[in-house]
């Protein structure tokens, strides 16, 4: 599932984020979601999180599901 509905991301959800040093490569991280910074309900690029070790990053793709 791809990020770019706020509605999907929530906190404690396990992503993968692209951090803005790794936008040229597409390099991803691993994470768990703390915060959403995107205030919008979509975003083109990904909605923009913090992660829980606090990096902050584009949502590429979602791990884990709702529970």
């Amino acid at each position: 599932m791809n990020g770019q509905n706020r509605k999907d991301v929530v906190p404690g959800r396990e992503v993968n984020i692209v951090l803005k040093q790794d936008q040229r490569t597409g390099k991803l991280t691993r994470g768990i979601v703390k915060d959403l910074l995107t205030n919008s309900p979509t975003h083109p690029h990904g909605i923009k999180v913090r992660l829980t070790d606090g990096q902050v990053g584009r949502v590429k793709e979602i791990i884990s599901p709702l529970s």
